[in-house]
């Protein structure tokens, strides 16, 4: 029974050593940048504002070195475009033609505010995030890049009824007879934006240029508070080369940019439930930076050079997301993408839980139930281990008056009474440490269901009944924490009680250590290890009975 007490606590120990190691990271190794919501205000000048470098061509090609463009705002010079869908309220400067602003309607800031939605990019300099994209001219020709002022026919769009794609055209000509069409395409329920230029070349002399996009963002460090859930998420820029994801940390970046040659891949910065994404078109070689002042990071995906000749035209084309880290539309926008839904090294456990989560909410559209169902069906699939190993706690616990009698024959010899013990240990055929299995086995998932509750966009306000109005954060009475430990303390009463005094006030303490340590957890998980708990309590009683019947 020592053994089998010395692994529960070790268990334990690890879940809370897991969990604080995670937050540790978060706040010292992985600073986060706050999403603070921010209206439409005078620009900042940006710290970091240069055009990406252009890649390298042939001599005969470039015509020249290529100018370097420094200074410069996100303001716009000219009209806000307006763009209202049925998911998304963007804007859209003049100056650049790019997204500037984007709330996302359906997902309010707080749930007692629901007419407050995120505000995702705002041009706001204390909290700057913005889109920056355009098209890099070699040997000093003029270029469409984001700081060119396009014209829009219409300064408001709007996605009509019935219909399922909106179109918002903008436009910039050079006097050398270059013209740029820049079209966003919005669909409906889509936070993905396919963004085509066309480029038209009616000068005398081939046009050769690069397409790029760009995020560029302020860092603010968040401080971790067990509050607030959204400090314990990664926050930050995110970069896949088609086969790695990988997070980079911005105080790395001081020490040098982050380079990356690839084909397809994507660029993103993300935070807890929501991403804004750059997605190359990926079927030419791509070039990434990422480069860090101190105050912001610029993120530059510059793709392959191509020479427009005259009276042609060239067509490039990429996509941007704009939402929540909905995985479904993720997977389909660019593979990798719905990594950004960041459940750690566990992720080969929790992508399954959150697909079973999902396919049970379709059934009845509640999550809190889908919890509670999942959690059955996990307690089924294990059930013939928790059985066998809850058949060896049942002959443990019947075994007590025995295992006292063996403890105060041999108190002065404990050699004596290790040897008595593991004797009738083996007579009885029972394994004191089989007890303790089931724990072991619940820890991965545990940890797995963490971060799907933690990091699953869905889960985000859903609410379940009475007073858990939302799933995500904690039980804001710790009603549901004070009745798992209720239940842990009633499932410790069905077990053997451990020999030693000692031990047993330490294994009565933990069901209070427990509570306090599930007390500010997401009430989703506590659900679930409240359901997890009376769920073993009923599996136990019966064995019990089973056992004690059979004697």
């Amino acid at each position: 029974m020592t053994d089998n007490l010395r692994i529960i606590l070790w268990a334990a120990l690890a879940a809370m050593l897991f969990f604080n190691y995670q937050a540790w990271q978060q706040q010292y190794a992985q600073p986060g940048l706050a999403s603070e919501p921010a209206a439409v205000g005078s620009p900042a000048e940006p710290a970091t504002d240069d055009l990406p470098a252009f890649p390298e061509m042939d001599v005969e090609a470039t015509d020249g070195d290529l100018p370097t463009i420094a200074g410069g705002t996100v303001d716009s010079t000219g009209p806000v475009i307006t763009v209202e869908t049925d998911v998304l309220s963007i804007e859209i400067g003049s100056r650049g033609g790019d997204i500037r602003r984007a709330l996302l309607k359906g997902y309010p800031q707080e749930k007692n505010r629901p007419d407050v939605p995120v505000e995702l990019l705002n041009p706001k300099p204390a909290s700057l995030f913005v889109f920056r994209t355009g098209l890099r001219a070699a040997g000093g020709r003029d270029e469409a890049t984001h700081k060119s002022i396009y014209t829009s026919a219409r300064t408001a769009y709007s996605l009509a009824d019935g219909d399922d794609v909106l179109e918002v055209p903008l436009r910039w000509e050079s006097p050398e007879g270059i013209t740029i069409e820049k079209t966003y395409r919005f669909r409906r329920g889509r936070y993905d934006i396919l963004l085509d230029f066309s480029a038209r070349n009616d000068s005398e002399t081939p046009y050769s240029v690069a397409n790029y996009l760009q995020l560029q963002r302020v860092h603010i460090p968040l401080e971790r508070s067990m509050f607030n859930v959204d400090s314990y998420s990664f926050t930050g820029p995110v970069v896949y080369d088609g086969d790695k994801y990988e997070k980079l940390d911005v105080d790395d970046l001081e020490d040098g940019p982050f380079n990356l040659v690839v084909n397809g891949g994507w660029i993103a910065s993300i935070q807890h439930h929501f991403l804004a994404a750059a997605v190359p078109e990926g079927t030419e070689q791509e070039t990434y930076q990422v480069t860090y002042d101190g105050k912001q990071y610029l993120m530059t995906a510059i793709g392959p050079v191509t020479t427009i000749e005259p009276g042609q035209e060239g067509v490039f084309t990429s996509k941007l997301f704009i939402g929540p880290k909905l995985q479904q539309q993720l997977n389909e926008v660019s593979d990798g993408l719905a990594l950004t839904v960041d459940y750690g090294v566990l992720a080969i456990l929790a992508q399954p839980l959150f697909w079973l989560l999902g396919q049970v909410h379709n059934f009845v559209g509640n999550w809190g139930w889908s919890i509670i169902i999942v959690t059955f069906l996990i307690k089924l699939v294990f059930y013939p281990l928790t059985e066998k190993s809850g058949r060896s706690m049942a002959k443990m616990r019947n075994l007590q008056p025995r295992l006292k009698a063996l403890q105060d024959r041999h108190k002065d010899d404990r050699q004596a009474m290790s040897q008595a013990l593991m004797d009738l240990y083996k007579r009885e055929k029972v394994n004191p440490v089989a007890g303790c299995l089931p724990m072991l086995i619940q820890i991965p998932f545990f940890i797995a269901f963490y971060w799907v509750l933690l990091e699953s966009v869905e889960m985000r306000q859903a609410p379940f009944m009475l007073w858990i109005t939302d799933l995500s954060i904690r039980d804001p009475y710790f009603v549901l924490p004070l009745l798992m430990g209720a239940a842990m303390f009633g499932q410790q009463k069905l077990n053997p009680a451990p020999p030693d005094p000692v031990q047993a006030k330490v294994m009565t303490f933990l069901p209070v250590m427990f509570t306090v340590f599930f007390a500010f957890f997401p009430s989703g998980l506590v659900l679930y290890w409240l359901t997890n708990s009376v769920l073993s309590i009923l599996q136990q009683w019966r064995i019990n009975r089973v056992v004690s019947g059979a004697h």
